[in-house]
């Protein structure tokens, strides 16, 4: 009762209300919602820590950036659903909120689209070397298994793509990303899809700011080979994975295309099956099948490896683990 008089309090004020309304449509900054409110950074500023204080927001850091969503909290959820269904559009502050807030994720959705053009002439010419990406995410959603999930985390999630992937097995989803630029995108991307519920974060796949234990899934999807400490991010991945959770790594079998190290970034050019699959049990997962997805050429395109691994429950026996077998996909 206390933490519901608290929350309550906390919404008992107009310019409060707007912002929890405006956040039930996803993330926003502070910047971003004085442009809507027409109001000053310490007045906005204000409200939003009232808010954090009880409970019904969070702040999430982004380097110079500060994202503000709807705490994750069973109560809250409930009275911010409440509150946007007693809202009305006709109200007029709400009416010019809608407005404003339209304009903002258009503004932020056209500075995604300069960057994703840029850069996707890039992931093109890579998409072009390996199987077609429908295929992979088929190979992916088949590795998974049907869930349901609880926790859906996306290691260098890029434009967002897994989390929408993985939106109907999974009841929450966030992405990890260290490029501010991606992470823009992402949210673009996944708000186009309708998935509000869905965020991003910025973070390094080696130090992840989540719970130990908390993910039912982890997928790590074409990530390894920019990392300069890949067996690091997957002994994090394993961390924050549930026991009883499923683990999903896909990239490259080794090749021997300098120009995606010269060009693209890449620290390593591809992985071996046994090289992945020891790092995920010495990470303490139980590795599972490793998918072999081959082009017709092998000398001059790249396979694609779909590495698998489960968490063991309390109390398993470690020694039924077993070395990761290649299969081919289901057709």
């Amino acid at each position: 009762m206390d933490e519901l008089l608290r929350k309550l309090r906390a919404l008992a004020e107009p310019t409060r209300l707007r912002i929890v309304t405006l956040l039930f449509r996803g993330e926003l900054t502070v910047s971003e919602l004085m442009q809507i409110l027409g109001q000053s950074q310490p007045r906005v500023s204000r409200h939003l820590k009232m808010l954090v204080d009880a409970g019904l927001a969070e702040r999430l850091p982004e380097g110079a950036w500060v994202f503000y969503r709807l705490a994750k909290d069973a109560v809250g959820e409930k009275l911010a659903a409440l509150i946007d269904e007693m809202a009305h559009a006709e109200d007029p502050d709400l009416e010019r909120d809608l407005e404003r807030l339209s304009k903002v994720k258009q503004a932020r959705a056209e500075a995604a689209q300069r960057y994703f053009e840029h850069a996707a002439k890039n992931w093109e010419r890579i998409r072009a070397l390996h199987f077609p990406e429908v295929d992979v995410e088929s190979a992916m959603r088949r590795a998974a298994g049907e869930g349901p999930f609880d926790l859906h985390l996306d290691i260098g999630t890029g434009t967002g793509r897994m989390l929408e992937l993985f939106a109907d097995r999974a009841r929450d989803g966030i992405g990890i990303d260290l490029s501010h630029e991606m992470l823009n995108v992402a949210r673009s991307k996944i708000a186009e899809a309708g998935l509000t519920d869905r965020f991003v974060r910025q973070a390094d796949a080696g130090a992840l700011p989540i719970d130990s234990g908390a993910a039912d899934l982890v997928t790590v999807h074409q990530v390894l080979h920019y990392l300069d400490d890949p067996r690091r991010a997957l002994g994090e991945c394993a961390r924050v994975l549930a026991p009883g959770g499923r683990m999903i790594v896909v990239d490259f079998a080794p090749h021997a295309l300098e120009f995606l190290r010269a060009e693209h970034h890449h620290r390593r050019l591809g992985f071996t099956r046994e090289e992945i699959a020891e790092w995920l049990e010495k990470a303490g997962l139980e590795p599972g099948e490793t998918i072999a997805l081959e082009p017709d050429d092998p000398e001059t395109l790249l396979t694609v490896l779909i590495w698998t691994a489960t968490k063991p429950e309390a109390g398993a026996e470690p020694g039924s683990r077993n070395r990761s077998r290649t299969t081919e996909p289901a057709q």
